[in-house]
Parts: C-alpha cells; structure tokens; sequence
C-alpha cells in the first residue's frame, strides 16, 4: 500500500515516491530517480553499442581493401617475402569476403550471369593459413601487420603452451580468452580477428625416437584445434578456464576469425628433399620434369615446395592439414634484405631510435658502415631480423645511459667503431638554429630535454 502523502515528490517516470528509491534527482518541475537513470543509461548503452556494431559491419562491408592494396601497405612495413604477401593478402581478402557475404547475405553472382542459381548454393570454406620459414623472417611481423592495417583484434599465442584438457597449461580455449581481451571483450569484434599462432611445428608428433610417455602437448592439441579452426561456437572463459573454472562462459564464433599458424619446423627441408629423391629416382629425371633442388640452395628450394603429404611426414594429422589449406613460405633474410630492415619500413629500428632520441632534443646518425656493422654481427647470431635489434640494443645501451650527462643536445653520430669495438660515438654540435634555443636559458635551470614535465 502506498502511504506517501500527495505532496510527496516522486520520479516523473516511474511515479515512485522518493521513500521508495535510493536517490531521486530533481530538475525543473521534474524528478528521475536512480533505478530510471539505470535504466536509461542501459538503453543508451545498448543503442550505442549497436550503432558502433553496425558501424564495424559497414567498415567490413565497404572498407576491406584488394589484395594488390593489402600487398602495397604490407610493402611499407615489412621488407622482402614477396611471395608470402602475396599469398597472405589474396588469403586475408578472400576471407573477410566470406565473412561479408555471411553476414550481409549478398547474391552470390551478378544478376545477369546465367549461374547464379547454381552459385548461390555454393558454401565458400574456411581457408586458414600455414607459414613455414626460419625464426626472425617476418611470420609474426606480417600477421601483426595485416590485423594493424584491417583494424580488427589480434592475439599471439605461443602453441608450447597448450595441452590436452586435464594436464598442467593452457587449453586451446585460452586463445580465444586473449582474443576477447584484444577486443575489449566486444564479441562480435573477437569474431572478425586474426590469431596467430606461434610455434605450431613443436605439436608435431615425430615418431622417430618417440617417448612411451603420453603426448599431452601434441596430436591431442591437434584434435582440440580442429573445431577452432575450422568454425565452432565455443564456450570461452573471459579470464582463462583452468585458472578460474567457475567463471560463466562467453560464447564465441570462430567462423569468422582467421587463423594464421607459423613455424620454423627444422627437418622439414630433409623430408621435402626425400620425397623428391624419391619421385626422381637415382640419376634420372623427375617425373614431372620439375628442377630438383641445387646442393647449395638446397633448403630454400625444398621449403619452397612443401606439400600437405610432407606436414604429414612431419608429424601433422590429416584433419589439422585438412583446416590449413593454404601454404606460404618465407625464406631466410639475405645481408641486403637485414641492411634494408634497419631503415626502410615505417617502423625501421633505426627510425625508432632516432625519434627516442629526438624527444630528448638529440640528432642521432648512423653512418653507412656502422650499419654494415650491425648487420654482421646480427647475421652471425643466426636469428633473423631479431639479431638486428639485439646488437643495436646492446650497442645502444651505454650511449643513452650516458648521453644525458652533457651540458646541451648534441648530434650523436654512430660509427662502425662504436658496433665493432665499443668505441664512444662522435658527438657535434646542432644546427645554429638549434643550439640557440638553449643559450637563453637560466645557468640553474635544466635544459629542456633534462627537465621533468
């Protein structure tokens, strides 16, 4: 029974008196109370979110550039792999184009081609994609980049981590919960992202030499990726399952997420190279009449000819070849390409160290041969492009701990001295126009690139 007096103020919404409600606001000859503020903000939300999903479908729709495009704004991040940008923009377009045609339901040919009743039948599979290349070739680069370039969510997840339900790791759910955080954990964003997942060749199950233990890390992770990759509706846990088990489920799509696998898979090079000794027969031609590989190129060549019966050799089931259709390899980096990583792409090592420097007021050059420099050294460290930033990290360090203690910015100039041996760098004035904007200064005051916002 309500027993507020008439003069009682009340919500002008909901008509609840304000002994009946936590708070109630009061406007001009109006009240809101607390649970209708609720409620609204909840409609708003809710609008919001629709819009902003709608939006993103839009962008997806409209915005999803060719393959010739993805090609050249890959070009300006990553340099050389010609033909795994090739393959991974034709492979990226031709995805996000099914997802677009699930989503919107476009006819599946033009009006006026006479099939298209036969077409719109056709069911357009799930097409992810497999790298096969040394460690520090760009495999991750380039996922990374694409997902940068298509403003859609994107997780690394390392494969050495993952087991069978039951044992100590991570579930291959796990993969999704990071997507869902790079998501924000919108949904339906984390069911258009790119998953790239790293050192897929250590689930191979090799049989030679195999281990009478159970294989907790290997063919049973297969199986479990299989419903991911090729398009299931997961039970996700937002914080991780194993951790956290009695957390509610999200539930994910993963029709819609492209997954992209690499690996460096050492030893496939020698079965690629039976398998054609094998078809070409002892000092006879091969078959086919395709070029065997030369003695001194030999792994390049083989890489370049994997096959699914070789994955297979190595280790893969049938099923989890089945669901990585596509194949791209990336060849080990030359001495031209590595010198060319150093200062071309956007983000070139060289370019970031610069503009670190450059927030401290500091000009920071690098001379020809002190590239060549690095570039050696990198190469004997046998790791790719990520040599390149380890010796440029060690090489830097005394210089940007120490650079500080000058009076005034200075150019910093690196010379091959200072890679090789550890020498100190070369430092010279600034321009005029730049020293003088620190002659002015207070002799107690700290020059601007010392001094605390």
């Amino acid at each position: 029974m309500n027993t507020a007096r008439p003069d009682t103020p009340r919500c002008s919404f909901c008509e609840r008196p304000a002994g009946e409600v936590d708070s109630l606001v009061a406007g001009p000859e109006v009240y809101i109370c607390d649970r209708c503020i609720s409620d609204a903000a909840g409609i708003v939300s809710g609008e919001r979110e629709q819009s902003q999903r709608a939006a993103e479908e839009h962008r997806l729709a409209h915005a999803l550039p060719p393959p010739h495009r993805l090609k050249a704004l890959l070009d300006e991040h990553v340099v050389g792999q010609e033909e795994a940008k090739r393959l991974l923009s034709v492979a990226v377009y031709n995805h996000y184009k099914r997802v677009r045609h699930a989503e919107t339901g476009d006819e599946a040919a033009p009006p006026r081609d006479p099939e298209r009743p036969e077409l719109a039948e056709v069911e357009l599979e799930k097409a992810n994609v497999l790298f096969v290349g040394p460690t520090g070739t760009g495999k991750t680069l380039l996922a990374r980049t694409l997902a940068g370039i298509l403003e859609v969510p994107f997780c690394i997840a390392d494969a050495t981590t993952l087991t069978e339900a039951g044992y100590v790791g991570e579930d291959v759910e796990s993969i999704l919960s990071q997507l869902l955080h790079a998501a924000d954990f919108d949904t339906d964003r984390a069911e258009r992202g790119i998953v790239y997942l790293d050192e897929i060749d250590k689930l191979a199950h090799r049989r030679a030499g195999a281990s009478v233990t159970r294989d907790v890390s290997g063919q049973g992770v297969q199986q479990a990726l299989l419903k991911l990759l090729e398009g299931t509706i997961a039970g996700v846990p937002p914080e991780g399952g194993r951790k956290h088990p009695e957390q509610p489920l999200v539930q994910i799509d993963t029709t819609g997420i492209l997954f992209i696998c690499g690996g460096a898979f050492d030893g496939l090079d020698d079965l690629i190279e039976q398998r054609l000794s094998r078809r070409a027969g002892v000092g006879f031609r091969a078959e086919d009449d395709s070029p065997l590989p030369e003695n001194g190129d030999a792994p390049r060549s083989a890489l370049r000819q994997t096959t699914p019966e070789d994955l297979l050799a190595y280790g893969f089931i049938p099923e989890l070849v089945g669901r990585l259709p596509v194949i791209g390899t990336l060849e080990a980096l030359s001495t031209d390409a590595l010198r060319r990583i150093l200062t071309e792409p956007k983000n070139a090592l060289v370019k970031q160290y610069r503009k670190l420097f450059a927030l401290d007021d500091f000009e920071l050059v690098f001379d020809e041969a002190a590239l060549e420099a690095v570039v050696e050294r990198a190469e004997t460290l046998g790791t790719g492009a990520r040599g390149l930033r380890a010796v440029l990290e060690e090489v830097m360090l005394d210089i940007m701990f120490s650079m500080h203690q000058r009076t005034a910015p200075a150019r910093c100039r690196i010379t091959r001295g200072v890679v090789e041996h550890g020498d100190a760098p070369v430092y010279e004035p600034l321009p005029e126009e730049n020293a003088n904007e620190t002659e002015t200064l207070p002799e107690t005051e700290h020059p601007p690139w010392a001094r605390r916002a």
